[in-house]
């Protein structure tokens, strides 16, 4: 009995995504700090002949404008492919929307490391891009993920789960942003900048794919959740899609004594879509510019305060975590929806008018639950629709996402680029307004 119980325990921890999801946030923690001061040591050297007072200017007039077209690339490639997979995802095997994105991970960061050795120009890295968004890239990487955490878990316990697969992502995320930094200056006397730090990036991502193929196992339904908690689920699969939704505690009063039963739920769907589109646009745009506000005065950051800049802005996983852990037991998933826009959207105001390091910081903790809006949409939206069925809403939601993000992107840099000399902070006003536009639909 006792090697029984062992061998279903180890059968269990294959069924982990976790390790998947923090392998790789390390690897991008890394990634994006090394490309983002190639970038900026890149366009150094190429205007080192510029007068001392445009350099700054024109160095961040170039690196803002690379980022728009590598996230037009990186955002976009994704639509050529990311259905598909999460389609075969659905219908063969669910690994299928995980390891593609990896192995094109694995290739497009090789790209920047001998990029580094070999001094290859700049525009290399659009190709890696378009590699890394063609295999499905983040896109299809996390609809997989959540596919999978949806798949195992009970109706009740979702929110907690997906909750906690983002903390994960979050805490990698910190501990990342915080050796990145050093990592990044800590060898260069012996090494060409930023090569350890890619080159770690590459090792995890190796990592990441290797287990998803020899060691990850897709959960059963049943292996999650309790006998009552799947009776449950069974009888609810007999509902229509409204009074399931309402069973589990998620949707409006309304819906359940509705006379039409499809509507409502379509209703909620397209509501929670809108929600997540404009909150995200909020999201991106303000953390798009973020980076370049820091690297410019009044704050004129460094490697090292960069990465402790970022690995601050990953405390957030750990207070979301906490907050849809404490508020799940007293309040609905769209109450938590809705504390954590006002969260994101306060401190976002505070950040525009940040002139000191301290007061970055402050406003980093104002926005202590702004993680809880996405995945609690996602738990709500995975409630309204069938198992067989979450790779694609997932994926779709994503592509929804993404294609915001590349839009919102390149219109906050330019707004940035008009705007840093007249009111650097800008952007952030603009990310509070549409942060409170996003409780229209919710």
């Amino acid at each position: 009995e006792a090697a029984a119980g062992s061998m279903v325990g180890v059968t269990a921890m294959r069924t982990w995504i976790e390790p998947v999801v923090a392998g790789s946030q390390v690897a991008s923690a890394f990634y994006d700090t090394a490309l983002l001061l190639v970038v900026k040591d890149y366009y150094n050297q190429t205007n080192a002949t510029a007068p001392s007072h445009a350099l700054e200017d024109a160095q961040q007039k170039a690196v803002s404008d690379f980022y728009i077209v590598y996230n037009l690339v990186l955002g976009l490639t994704p639509l050529v492919s990311a259905y598909g997979l999460s389609k075969l995802g659905d219908k063969m095997h669910r690994k299928i929307p995980i390891c593609f994105p990896l192995l094109g991970y694995l290739v497009s960061k090789t790209l920047l490391l001998l990029l580094i050795l070999l001094g290859w120009p700049i525009e290399v890295m659009y190709g890696a891009a378009a590699f890394n968004g063609l295999t499905g890239g983040f896109t299809t990487l996390w609809a997989g993920v959540m596919a999978l955490g949806s798949l195992g878990s009970s109706e009740s316990r979702r929110s907690l789960r997906l909750i906690i697969i983002e903390l994960v992502y979050g805490l990698a995320g910190f501990l990342g942003s915080m050796a990145s930094g050093y990592l990044f200056v800590g060898f260069s006397d012996r090494y060409r900048e930023g090569t350890v730090l890619v080159g770690c990036s590459i090792a995890c991502y190796a990592f990441c794919l290797l287990y998803s193929i020899f060691v990850l196992t897709v959960p059963k339904p049943a292996a999650s959740c309790p006998a009552k908690a799947m009776s449950a689920e069974e009888v609810g699969s007999q509902l229509p899609p409204h009074k399931e939704a309402a069973a589990a505690g998620s949707s409006q009063p309304s819906e359940s004594s509705s006379s039409t039963p499809v509507s409502p739920s379509k209703l909620t769907i397209i509501m929670l879509f809108v929600a997540a589109v404009l909150y995200d646009l909020a999201v991106v745009g303000a953390m798009n510019v973020l980076p370049l506000f820091l690297l410019r005065e009044p704050l004129s950051w460094n490697a090292v305060e960069i990465g402790l800049g970022n690995a601050a802005g990953y405390v957030i996983f750990i207070t979301s975590f906490l907050g849809v852990f404490v508020f799940s037991k007293y309040l609905r998933d769209i109450t938590m929806i809705m504390i954590g826009v006002a969260s994101f959207s306060a401190g976002i105001l505070i950040m525009a008018f940040v002139r000191w390091t301290f007061l970055f910081y402050i406003a980093r903790a104002v926005m202590l639950f702004a993680l809880i809006p996405l995945p609690t949409i996602r738990s709500m939206l995975s409630k309204h629709v069938e198992g067989s069925s979450y790779g694609k809403v997932f994926v779709l939601l994503q592509l929804s996402l993404v294609t915001t993000g590349v839009v919102t992107s390149t219109v906050y840099n330019k707004i940035y680029q008009n705007t840093m000399n007249w009111y650097s902070g800008f952007c952030f006003i603009l990310s509070f307004l549409v942060g409170c536009l996003s409780l229209l639909p919710l």
